[in-house]
């Protein structure tokens, strides 16, 4: 049961980016990240709620427990990284192919493993290696597979904007890993229902204040914000991702591994998506990236449990 779910969370992810892109196509940013926030909300709202006033018991499922604010301002440092990931990698989306993006945030484990390497002082073996020379070989050939479509890597600001987002998004999975942590092993020592509730809660109000100070006086030189239901869509699947993601892992036997790795599987989603409904060209350079991407992940995986 737990690999079904962790099959649906990538499955989840996947259409999470390609109604992103849809929503983005031609249409204002900041105001679509707004609305994907406040719907993000609203959904653990009422978990919140229900909690601190009794009507979800501690233990059952959906509690969120309380928490001071020595515990709310390491979610809101959590919510800054998120956020910032989350805006450059919704600007990215909207000026580059999903053929490309896929790829480039499917790097985002090695760059967790190249970070706990940093900041932890993990020691990788050898398959963990390889994964990171797959990786950054990808990358490599991306680029020269962007070069046929005009985009340059070096030069074209989205593609950074991109690769920065992938960063923030390995630097957030390596700051849960503090979080989750217990407090007897000098972590956060956090809920993991609670980090993800507040966290979407907290970038609700910061994207408001972004929305009024940034975008509001500007929307006339700026591209319009048209309606699209395909927004819903965007928090709809994002917030079953992670709900899928955290219940595998809370059945018996559920492998963290396994179900991360399964997970990167997302960008095949979105790939042949992107191939379909957005008719984006050569495909074939694009597909052996991918695989390399892949492979990478899959000898990272053997060599975690080497």
């Amino acid at each position: 049961m737990w690999l079904v779910l962790a099959f649906l969370s990538a499955a989840s992810l996947g259409f999470y980016d390609v109604f992103k892109k849809m929503s983005l196509r031609e249409n204002a940013v900041i105001p679509v990240l707004f609305l994907n926030t406040l719907f993000c909300a609203c959904i653990f709202l009422p978990l919140i709620v229900g909690s601190a006033t009794g009507l979800i018991e501690p233990g059952s499922q959906g509690y969120i427990p309380t928490y001071g604010w020595a515990e709310h301002r390491l979610i809101l440092l959590k919510s800054l990284i998120v956020l910032s990931s989350w805006i450059l990698g919704y600007f990215g989306i909207k000026h580059l192919p999903l053929t490309l993006v896929g790829p480039i945030n499917a790097t985002r484990p090695v760059m967790t493993l190249v970070g706990a390497l940093l900041i932890f002082g993990e020691q990788l073996n050898g398959w963990q290696w390889a994964g990171v020379v797959l990786a950054i070989l990808s990358f490599f050939l991306l680029s020269r597979s962007s070069r046929k479509e005009g985009i340059s890597f070096v030069h074209n600001g989205w593609v950074a904007c991109i690769v920065l987002a992938a960063v923030l998004g390995a630097a957030s999975g390596l700051y849960d890993k503090f979080l989750m942590t217990s407090a007897a092993q000098q972590g956060g020592g956090l809920d993991k229902l609670a980090v993800q509730g507040w966290y979407n809660v907290y970038q609700c109000f910061m994207m408001l204040i972004v929305l009024l100070i940034v975008w509001t006086p500007l929307r006339g030189r700026s591209t319009p914000f048209r309606w699209r239901w395909s927004i819903v869509f965007i928090s709809l699947f994002l917030t079953a991702a992670d709900l899928a993601y955290f219940y595998a892992l809370s059945l018996p036997g559920a492998l963290v591994s396994v179900v991360s790795m399964v997970r990167r599987s997302s960008v095949i989603v979105s790939f042949i998506f992107g191939a379909i409904i957005f008719s984006e060209r050569n495909l074939k350079s694009k597909a052996l990236d991918l695989l390399l991407v892949l492979l990478g992940m899959v000898c990272i995986w053997i060599g975690t449990h080497a």
